[in-house]
């Protein structure tokens, strides 16, 4: 608990103004980073469960989404589009070369192109938030003196951080001692339902919290519903990631971070409620 507490407190500053006040060029090294880190740990899950990857395609191709994603949004849905199809088109291509067992060909191509889809274009909708220009609500100052005003796109990705970072914190403390109903025991036998129902009261808890304090000219409703929606996917997410492990019979994804495990096992979460959150904009013509 002492180790997953500092290492908690150490990674939330630089994480905060990332959210808030980084340069774009910046920002977008600092998710092409962390996909890195968190594909390097996929591709060591899959290479667990005899699953060969081609791992250099998969960092490449992440990162090519990334930098996409940063482009202006009249042309950034269509060069989206485009690497896709190109990914497609060229790991199927390159899984027939002939050092290759025609035996491993599905898998390779699939766990693959699963990676780049899962992590790489799901992180990548980070960067579209973070530059939104339009939302519920206009800019708001924070703190005292000469802190800066958070942008529109910090305001979304402050709320979703926090849903997320309040759901995780009060899942742990409610569900590891309370927790008796088991949520999803095939695969992650220590969740319960007691936790999960504690988590999204703790996400919207935070939620209601920000949009009341913070960023009073938002929509309250608008928000509300936007951290239900974040930290229901959210759970699912954590689901999925428990799912991978389960099937290579591993506890963590690795140990990069004390208490935490590795990198993986701390934005599982955020891996769905990224493009979650993208795609509740888009509907509601945020990117328009």
């Amino acid at each position: 608990m002492i180790k997953r507490t500092l290492t908690a407190i150490l990674l939330i500053p630089p994480v905060v103004y990332l959210i808030g006040w980084s340069p774009k060029w910046l920002f977008l090294l600092a998710v092409i980073f962390g996909i890195v880190l968190a594909l390097r740990e996929y591709f060591a899950l899959c290479r667990s469960m005899d699953v060969k990857v081609f791992s250099w395609i998969g960092y490449g191709a992440s990162a090519l989404l990334c930098a996409a994603q940063a482009l202006p949004r009249n042309v950034n849905h269509s060069v989206v589009l485009f690497l896709l199809v190109a990914f497609l088109l060229i790991i199927s291509t390159f899984a027939m070369r002939r050092s290759m067992d025609l035996k491993d060909y599905l898998a390779a191509t699939s766990a693959t192109l699963f990676g780049i889809l899962y992590i790489g274009l799901s992180l990548s909708c980070l960067v579209p938030i973070r530059f939104a220009t339009q939302s519920f609500g206009g800019d708001v100052m924070v703190g005292m003196g000469h802190v800066p005003a958070l942008s529109a796109g910090s305001l979304l990705l402050l709320l979703l951080f926090l849903a997320i970072w309040a759901g995780d914190i009060c899942a742990y403390l409610v569900g590891r001692p309370l927790g008796r109903t088991p949520f999803f025991a095939r695969i992650s036998p220590r969740k319960t339902w007691e936790g999960a129902l504690a988590g999204l009261a703790g996400s919207l808890l935070a939620a209601g919290a920000f949009a009341h304090w913070l960023w009073k000219t938002a929509d309250f409703k608008t928000v509300m519903l936007l951290a239900a929606w974040i930290a229901v996917v959210g759970q699912i997410g954590d689901l999925v990631e428990s799912a991978i492990k389960r099937g290579a019979n591993q506890k963590d994804s690795g140990t990069l971070l004390p208490g935490h495990g590795g990198f993986l096992d701390r934005i599982d979460s955020l891996i769905f409620a990224a493009p979650a959150l993208w795609l509740a904009l888009f509907v509601l013509g945020s990117f328009s």
